[in-house]
């Protein structure tokens, strides 16, 4: 079995040497045609040496952007003698433009020009665009001439695999761990190069690259056009789905989400995914998709390959379902993740956030367990990712490390350091972090000249309005309180390396994040590693960490949790963080630990495989294509074996053709009262009848089968055979509570629904849309009402269900499966003290169509499992994925004729 990972980028590039350029880092490179940012003399520092004075803040230097940089807060080890050049400097980027490539060993890319937002302006814009892209392709041709000749040099340059610098570090980290640990056997990284394609494209190099990575490393290239990467990546990803994921509506006039055009570039860059997975699949494999780059890919494997096990785990957050809806191919979207046998997620919120949109998008029926929909069931979890503890431990014994550390101590000597190191854009909160820090000062005099804020600051691909508000803020900081001795903010608007990011978080007092909205934000938990002391003093640091990451559910409030707009909040946090004392300090510390080291990324990784399989399984074995058709005469052999017979059917649409609860029967349904009367003659036989409707509409219906069991509003009422008198499950003051509740949120969308009623059943409410004036509208109401109710009443413990023409709210702790059990229980009490059965019932059959028959073919098969019940025989009519064992395609006259069978039989 292999496992594919795919995520857009692969863990490894390629790097070419063109024919005569001295090696990468040679301070002699010859000058290109298109002239490129020269590598800086050694890897950005925070701090220099001793003897001379750290950088002055801001810094307006032009440094290598965000375009590659990792998303998820956890930096990739890159070691210096693979993916660095021989000065130990990465090589530069331009990315003064959104345009994918610019690294001087890999080509440029061919994409010309970001796609126009509207064909009105094609013309207009197309110049502009070519020189913000650095090419003149329609004004200027022999330079686009000479650039496509250097290109065609790729096509025979020496090349080399290196480890790439960009992608999902803790998703690399994660899988390198588990494979280390063996946790899991083969597996295949599916992704692009990281680079552009389109000048190796039909040639003998690229194919060679794509088989030794393929034999060698256990990695298929996917290598779309660089136009379709463009549009993907640079406009889909990163201007519409990752603002809206992150809570960034697209209702202002800098918005790029109306540029739909970019969205057939994501297609295709996810068909391309798909079409690799599905030319090296074979039975067995697991295909496991990531992050929101791919969220089509699942749907697309799955068209192809219905057998297939998929997952699919979102990295980002998952935003409420007011913020989905503004997407204009959202069910697209959220129709590609459903091809998954199951989606993860980091933590609880941005699960629940999946469920309600797809319950408010797609009709679907949601779960605690997963997304019912027409044909099968889809499984949703969350499980965070965390970091590999034992890759970290090891870096930080390096030579570098420590001397990093010394230098930190001696500069700082007597200082507390906050530090912080984020991505610069809005997302991250920089911002708020830098006004709030400024803000503890000013209330806080005596702090002035005692701590350190070093922020550090990913740039980002375009010069944005955040980043001159950010710098103008570190110079007013810095030029109130700043001496000749002391600078508050130390502001550093390009990343750091590897040696000196770990030594700052071992030599930190506090670690300050706060993002307006993140995923997990792995860079606390590498923080409070770093802070066990071991290679270091111990420090056990404070964590002042935003509310709004998934990592802040994990910790239970041992960090100093604040709200990013909160200025005052997070000032506060500050002074507490700095003033704590040790015990304290090391109390937070310890529980924050060993949740670090509980949630690691090879349990991560391991546990979601472990879950996928079990999923898989279920669901294979439940899919209606799978359960086996009823067998008469197997099912005769098993009455007819067995003394003590208990029958729970349901109503509508198994023992009756009728179908919606709120239609008035005229007249008794004949058969069945006959065929019901027919298996009663044998007093081995306990007959249930269960139903959604009202104890006195059941009563009229069924007053000629007097020894018949009744079981009304799906379970909240139950009348024992033999028996006129009706016995509430349900707490009445409950009922009573939620309805209450419910009925107002009811009325708000009846008023705005037209046609539409309410109906108030004893246990239960019914909103009613079938009759209304405008249906589609009705639905979206509907839709939009059982969303509303689901969020807003989940402590009083109902749901709300829609349904066809319909939205049902009912409790979730009065069932039909919790009326069977309470059958099954007075059954065994009645039992004679003398008795020689262990089991009221040694025969148990349930039939029924509808969703809430599951609950009791679960509850019924669990009693054969456990030997309990000898003989277990559940039967489902309807076409849906089913927990029972057996389908019957009669329908109702099926299930009549198989009662009639064995009521005649002596």
């Amino acid at each position: 079995m292999t496992v594919f990972i795919a995520s857009l980028f692969l863990p490894k590039t390629i790097h070419f040497t063109l024919p005569g350029t001295p090696p990468r880092g040679s301070r002699s490179e010859k000058p290109q045609p298109n002239p490129r940012p020269a590598p800086p003399e050694r890897q950005p520092s925070l701090f220099q040496p001793p003897s001379i004075t750290p950088p002055h803040t801001p810094t307006d230097e032009k440094k290598p952007s965000g375009l590659f940089t990792n998303e998820d807060g956890l930096r990739v080890h890159i070691p210096t003698t693979t993916a660095i050049g021989e000065d130990g400097v990465r090589a530069p980027a331009d990315r003064s433009s959104p345009t994918w490539g610019g690294r001087l060993d890999q080509p440029m890319s061919r994409a010309n020009s970001p796609p126009p937002p509207s064909l009105i302006q094609k013309a207009r814009n197309l110049h502009q665009k070519a020189k913000e892209m650095g090419r003149a392709g329609i004004t200027q041709p022999r330079t686009l001439d000479r650039s496509e000749s250097h290109e065609r040099v790729f096509a025979h340059a020496n090349w080399k695999i290196v480890n790439a610098d960009q992608g999902n570090g803790g998703l690399r980290n994660a899988a390198e761990a588990a494979s280390r640990e063996g946790k899991v056997g083969d597996c295949t990284w599916v992704g692009t190069l990281g680079m552009p394609t389109d000048a190796l494209q039909g040639t003998q190099q690229l194919q060679d690259i794509q088989d030794k990575l393929a034999t060698e490393h256990d990695m298929l290239s996917v290598c779309p056009s660089d136009k379709d990467f463009d549009g993907h990546y640079s406009h889909f990803c990163k201007q519409i789905l990752w603002p809206v994921f992150h809570y960034q509506i697209p209702d202002n006039p800098k918005s790029k989400a109306y540029e739909d055009h970019s969205w057939k570039y994501y297609v295709n860059v996810n068909q391309a995914f798909a079409d690799v997975i599905v030319k090296n699949w074979k039975r067995g494999d697991v295909v496991w998709v990531h992050d929101y780059h791919l969220l089509l890919v699942p749907g697309m494997v799955r068209k192809k390959l219905p057998e297939a096990k998929i997952c699919f785990f979102l990295h980002v957050a998952f935003p409420s379902s007011e913020v989905f809806r503004c997407l204009a191919v959202r069910k697209q979207l959220l129709e590609g993740m459903l091809g998954a046998n199951l989606i993860g997620f980091q933590i609880h919120e941005y699960t629940r956030h999946f469920l309600q949109t797809c319950s408010r998008l797609l009709s679907a029926e949601a779960t605690p367990d997963g997304l019912q929909l027409e044909d099968r069931f889809v499984d949703v979890v969350n499980l965070p990712i965390g970091i590999d503890p034992v890759s970290l431990s090891q870096h930080r014994e390096e030579d570098e490390v420590k001397r990093w550390l010394d230098t930190m101590r001696e500069r700082y000597a007597g200082k507390k350091l906050i530090v912080a190191r984020d991505k610069l854009d809005h997302v991250r909160g920089v911002r708020q972090k830098l006004l709030s820090y400024e803000l503890f000062l000013n209330k806080n005099p005596e702090w002035r000249d005692k701590v350190v804020l070093i922020q550090v600051a990913l740039s980002t691909s375009e010069k944005s309005e955040l980043d001159a508000t950010v710098s103008d803020i570190v110079t007013r900081v810095n030029s109130s309180w700043a001496n000749l001795a002391y600078q508050p903010v130390v502001y550093l608007k390009q990343d750091i390396d590897y040696a000196q990011y770990l030594a700052l978080l071992s030599v930190a007092d506090a670690l300050m994040i706060t993002s307006q909205r993140e995923g997990m934000n792995l860079t606390s938990h590498e923080y409070l590693f770093c802070q066990d002391g071991k290679i270091s003093e111990k420090k056990h640091g404070s964590l002042i960490l935003s509310e709004f990451t998934g990592t802040s559910s994990l910790f239970g409030g041992n960090e100093l949790s604040v709200n990013p707009w909160d200025y005052r909040a997070c000032a506060d946090a500050i002074k507490k963080a700095l003033e704590m004392g040790d015990e304290e300090k090391e109390m937070r510390w310890t529980k924050l630990y060993e949740a670090v080291n509980h949630h690691t990324g090879s349990h991560w990784f391991s546990e979601i495989l472990a879950r996928l399989d079990v999923v898989y399984e279920q669901q294979h074995r439940h899919d209606q294509t799978s359960v086996p058709r009823l067998s008469l005469n197997t099912l005769v052999q098993q009455y007819n074996r067995t003394e003590r017979r208990l029958f729970i059917l349901d109503f509508e649409g198994t023992l009756v053709s009728w179908g919606p609860v709120n239609q008035i029967i005229p007249v008794s349904p004949q058969r069945t009262l006959d065929v019901l009367n027919d298996l009663l003659l044998d007093d081995r036989n306990t007959i249930y009848v269960m139903s959604g409707r009202r104890p006195e509409e059941l009563d009229r219906l069924f007053r000629r089968v007097p020894n018949l069991g009744l079981i009304a509003e799906n379970g909240c009422f139950l009348r024992d055979c033999g028996s006129t008198e009706w016995t509430e499950m349900a707490d009445a003051d409950q009922i009573r509570s939620w309805k209450d509740s419910v009925r107002g949120i009811l009325t708000y969308y009846i008023e705005r629904t037209p046609g539409a009623e309410i109906e108030d059943r004893r246990c239960s409410l019914i909103f009613h849309y079938k009759s209304a004036e405008d249906y589609e509208s009705a639905t979206r109401q509907a839709l939009d009402c059982a969303s509303h109710i689901n969020d807003a009443c989940e402590d009083q413990r109902v749901h709300a269900i829609p349904m066809e023409g319909c939205v049902l709210v009912e409790p979730l702790d009065w069932t039909k499966s919790t009326a069977a059990q309470r059958i099954f229980s007075d059954l065994r009490d009645r039992m004679a003290p003398d008795a020689t059965h262990t089991s009221p019932v040694d025969f148990l059959m349930v039939v029924g169509d509808g969703r809430e028959d599951e609950k009791v073919f679960k509850w019924a098969n669990g009693l054969g499992e456990e030997g309990l019940v000898e003989e277990v025989v559940t039967v489902s009519l309807g076409t849906r994925n089913t927990e029972a064992t057996a389908t019957m395609t009669q329908g109702v006259s099926g299930v009549l004729m198989a009662l009639q069978r064995l009521g005649s039989i002596a």
